[in-house]
């Protein structure tokens, strides 16, 4: 009965041997030469002047929720768009429903100056 599992373990063995051999090699074959300045704080191309738990302003999590909302509005126009013959008028309207409340709350944002960086 063991033999039966015997193509899972090679398997297993196999794929721990792909994942970690790479790891394994590059720490073996790689120099490392570690200095100052590559052990320092790198932070968009310039060196960090504050406090890691420093608040962030709000308008970075606004274009991160506009965002979130514009990949939903794409995750659900693909699926809507290839059945869309199927469901006919109801799920058009549907779908322009939804779509219009999506532009309601974008008008909203822009308004607000959401999206204006100083």
């Amino acid at each position: 009965m063991l033999e039966n599992y015997l193509p899972i373990l090679v398997f297993i063995i196999l794929g721990v041997a792909f994942g970690a051999g790479p790891i394994v090699l590059s720490v073996l074959v790689a120099p490392s030469n570690p200095d100052s300045e590559k052990l320092s704080s790198y932070e968009c191309g310039f060196e960090p002047f504050e406090d890691s738990r420093m608040k962030f302003d709000v308008r970075f999590y606004l274009v991160a929720i506009l965002f979130i909302i514009f990949d939903l509005e794409i995750a659900f126009l693909f699926p809507w768009a290839i059945v869309l013959n199927e469901i006919g008028w109801f799920g058009y309207a549907a779908m322009m429903v939804f779509l219009g409340i999506l532009v309601i709350g974008f008008i909203y944002e822009w308004k607000k100056g959401a999206l204006e960086w100083e």
